[in-house]
């Protein structure tokens, strides 16, 4: 896989730069500041960014800009987006700018290579990663959803499929069949009013849901 990496801190740039080779990944840019970010990337159409939120000049949001500016040069580039903290607001505008090929982890979870790793790939294949940290925080603050229907079982289901896992990693995390996951699964489709049609993009609505109703 090509990877563009956009970071900051030089050590920890190195180190991703470190950690991706290893998996046997190529590095083909590293950007350490927020207008380096859109000409590499455009440069060299990778099969996925690994970004980080606050980049210089302004240490505000220009990685998350560039993400959003590349996807509509690059449509459907997949993202991977790092910040240091929960900001679920940032998830909600990258996924809302398209919703498949995206994630949205904390850099702590780069520390855990195996879960880093396991969600790039994920993003880089059309899914998403949300981080568990960053699910935690919308399913706490959420009031008054259409989301408040669903049991807490239904809810479960959905937080996981937030962190972009499939059927048999989602039955395998509550001990239940898959059989068991569809027809949950089901049941959150029919409540959010999603139509019928592709089970994927369907998916993908019922995160969005999730979102927009923090």
């Amino acid at each position: 896989m090509r990877v563009v990496i956009a970071e900051d801190n030089a050590l920890l740039r190195e180190g991703l730069v470190l950690l991706l080779t290893s998996a046997g990944h190529q590095v083909v840019a590293a950007a350490g500041s927020g207008p380096e970010i859109l000409p590499a990337l455009v440069e060299h159409r990778p099969d996925a960014a690994v970004l980080d939120v606050r980049m210089p000049p302004g240490f505000r949001d220009e990685g998350l800009r560039a993400a959003l500016a590349a996807r509509e040069r690059l449509p459907g580039l997949p993202v991977l987006v790092l910040s240091q903290y929960v900001e679920e607001s940032y998830a909600a505008e990258l996924l809302g700018g398209g919703a498949s090929g995206v994630g949205y982890l904390l850099k702590d979870r780069v520390g855990r290579v195996d879960e880093f790793l396991d969600a790039l790939d994920r993003v880089a294949s059309g899914g998403t990663a949300l981080d568990p940290e960053v699910v935690t925080e919308l399913m706490t603050r959420r009031r008054d959803s259409p989301l408040d229907s669903l049991t807490p079982r239904e809810r479960e289901v959905l937080a996981l499929m937030a962190e972009g896992h499939d059927n048999t990693t989602i039955a395998k995390a509550l001990v239940v069949t898959e059989r068991a996951v569809s027809k949950h699964i089901g049941n959150i489709f029919l409540k959010l009013g999603l139509p019928p049609g592709d089970t994927g993009h369907r998916r993908v609505l019922a995160v969005l849901a999730y979102l927009s109703n923090t």
